[in-house]
């Protein structure tokens, strides 16, 4: 089986099938097209998506009126970064910035992956953090730039 697009997520549809397979992925691979996988009950299929879309945790990969294909995201190592101030926030994010590290936001929390480098800079500036294992929605993408 080749799944050519996404069908929806299981967040927003209304019917949804009554038995579900599950496709579990790292982060890192909801930003590939090209892949294949194979989900919980042995079943193998590729994944060619048309457009160039980030796939994200509970996309339905393929469904019929009895089963469905549903993509789960494994948890990552995470900072969890709980600045107490704009000041704080200023801070961290320019230091991370200048990492070119991709960073995630919920709620008043700043998600980046787990590096010692910046647990130490954390440490030394003594910004609220933690560490944590948690399912990310999407991908960490780096944003291309460059220094001209």
């Amino acid at each position: 089986m080749i799944i050519e697009k996404v069908m929806g997520n299981i967040e927003t549809s209304d019917n949804l099938a009554p038995h579900s397979e599950r496709v579990y992925l790292e982060s890192g691979d909801l930003v590939k097209r090209i892949q294949r996988v194979t989900t919980d009950h042995g079943r193998e299929i590729g994944i060619r998506l048309r457009t160039a879309t980030d796939l994200k945790d509970g996309d339905i990969l393929y469904m019929d009126d009895k089963n469905m294909i549903v993509i789960s995201v494994l948890a990552d190592d995470l900072l969890v970064i709980c600045p107490q101030s704009i000041q704080q926030m200023g801070e961290i994010a320019h230091q991370l910035g200048n990492r070119h590290l991709p960073a995630q936001f919920e709620r008043n929390e700043m998600l980046v992956q787990y590096d010692y480098l910046v647990e130490e800079l954390l440490q030394q500036t003594g910004i609220p953090y933690r560490r944590e294992e948690r399912k990310v929605k999407q991908a960490f993408r780096h944003i291309g730039h460059s220094h001209d």
